[in-house]
């Protein structure tokens, strides 16, 4: 997906799972980490850029490990000071913002499972075709589908 469509639709979902535009905010800057950090593919040879394309950067146990990590802390420090607090939740949500960027890359291609080397995936589109926007449209409806049934009443 385009960066575009992953803000989008990873902004809208957290948004409806948690109504805060903080955590929203910091999970659409992690759904573009995985591929930011990749670095620009149009800066030197692209078939370098895209030879390491969703590799360790799209790996998602990496991010799991990561909010345990948040997690932990946020054990230890029982009392938390609310700075300490925040920057846990705001780590958490970038990391949950990276995961659904590559689940919303394997809507599109291989992203990595269980290891960086064994990718897995499906290509229902094309990175920048119109049914991508199709694709992006229909899970920002659905997150606001469950959104309505969920807190409707």
């Amino acid at each position: 997906m385009k960066w575009v469509s992953h803000q989008i639709v990873t902004g809208v979902a957290v948004f409806a799972a948690t109504d805060d535009m903080l955590l929203t905010a910091a999970a659409m800057a992690g759904a573009i980490f995985p591929d930011k950090v990749e670095g620009n593919p149009r800066a030197g040879s692209c078939w370098l850029w895209r030879s390491r394309h969703r590799g360790w950067s799209h790996w998602p146990l990496l991010y799991v490990a990561l909010i345990g990590l948040f997690a932990r802390v946020a054990e230890i420090a029982q009392v938390t000071p609310a700075p300490l607090a925040d920057a846990v939740r705001i780590g958490t949500f970038f990391c949950v913002g990276a995961l659904l960027h590559i689940l919303e890359d394997a809507l599109c291609g291989k992203v990595p499972l269980l290891t960086p080397a064994q990718k897995v995936g499906i290509r229902l589109f094309r990175v920048g075709s119109v049914m991508e926007y199709v694709v992006a449209g229909a899970l920002v409806l659905i997150a606001y589908g469950v959104r309505r049934i969920l807190f409707s009443g």
